[in-house]
C-alpha cells in the first residue's frame, strides 16, 4: 500500500519519471482500495486532471493490475 501510494506520487509529480496522471490515478486507486486515506485524497485531486476517457483507462488498469512474482536470476 505504501509503495503504491509512493508510485502514485512519483507519477503525479513527474519525479524520476515522466508526469502521468493516468498512472498516478491507477496507483492511488490501488492504495486507496487498501484503506490509505492519503491516497484517497490524492485520487480525488488526480481525478480533476483527467478526462472521462483517461479516468476509465486508469480504472481499467487498476482492475487488471496484478503483482508479478519476484524474478530470479
Amino acid at each position: 500500500m505504501i509503495a503504491q501510494y509512493n508510485l502514485g506520487n512519483l507519477s503525479y509529480l513527474g519525479k524520476g519519471t515522466p508526469r502521468d496522471y493516468v498512472l498516478a490515478y491507477m496507483w492511488f486507486s490501488l492504495a486507496a482500495a487498501q484503506g490509505d486515506e492519503s491516497a484517497r485524497k490524492n485520487l480525488d485531486l488526480t481525478e480533476k486532471q483527467l478526462t472521462a476517457d483517461e479516468r476509465a483507462e486508469a480504472q481499467k488498469m487498476a482492475r487488471e493490475w496484478r503483482p508479478r512474482a519476484a524474478e530470479t536470476q
